[in-house]
């Protein structure tokens, strides 16, 4: 049970450092590159705890960014809830895969994720340049492996000191 909890408060912790990550000001000759923090951890965790990050986190997770972010409100909501169910469908063979596969994997997750964004705003008549659309992918692909790495490690280690 007290993993668990340790479980549930180190997540938290890490969605909360996400978002903080994801509205931090950063100088406009970088602010392009910024990671997309929040489907990464979302990706984490739905593949670490499948049980407890699902669907519902990924809605509130993308309604908490679009409020933050002043996106139309739903756009990142849907975009994430794509992105965790594909996640969840195939959770057991994506923690399986070499790391090649699971680099490979993450960053179609996270072009699928940018896709849907640029789809909702070619909809609703939004022009964004092609920089600030696919430079967070390039950014998030480079960050992903030693995020989700030191993400697991902590963890690990936190599971075994319980």
């Amino acid at each position: 049970m007290a993993e668990g909890r340790l479980t549930l408060r180190f997540a938290l912790i890490t969605f909360v450092v996400a978002l903080a990550l994801t509205i931090m000001p950063l100088p406009a000759s970088i602010a392009a590159f910024r990671p997309e923090w929040v489907p990464l951890i979302l990706i984490f965790w739905s593949l670490m705890a499948p049980e407890r990050f699902g669907l519902l986190t990924a809605f509130g997770m993308g309604l908490l960014l679009d409020t933050l972010s002043g996106a139309l409100l739903g756009q990142h909501a849907l975009a994430l809830v794509v992105v965790v169910y594909l996640t969840l469908r195939f959770h057991l063979r994506i923690r399986v895969f070499p790391v090649w596969q699971f680099g490979m994997t993450i960053v179609l997750l996270l072009t699928l994720y940018e896709f849907v964004l640029f789809w909702i705003d070619g909809v609703a008549g939004r022009t964004v340049p092609i920089v600030e659309r696919w430079a967070p992918l390039l950014a998030s692909a480079l960050v992903s492996p030693l995020i989700l790495g030191y993400l697991d490690q902590f963890r690990r280690d936190a599971q075994v000191r319980v």
